[in-house]
């Protein structure tokens, strides 16, 4: 294994973390409308609740589906 071919490795696995951990902010922040969690309503704290529910279900789904597509 030579250097170039550590480092790429390294790097996509750096950038990898990055990335999902950006996503989920912009989910994080599209679900709570942009307001901070003080400032929402019952109302809205029920609905982003149920917005991360439904996210977190996807993703298991997602998992699923690409284990099962795996065979």
């Amino acid at each position: 294994m030579n250097a170039n071919h550590l480092v790429n490795t390294i790097t996509r696995m750096v950038m990898r973390r990055v990335i999902g951990r950006g996503v989920n902010a912009g989910i994080d922040y599209a679900v709570n409308r942009g307001k901070p969690q003080a400032e929402l309503t019952p109302e809205e704290r029920a609905q982003a609740k149920a917005a991360r529910q439904s996210m977190r279900t996807a993703r298991q789904s997602t998992r699923m589906a690409r284990r099962i597509t795996r065979f």
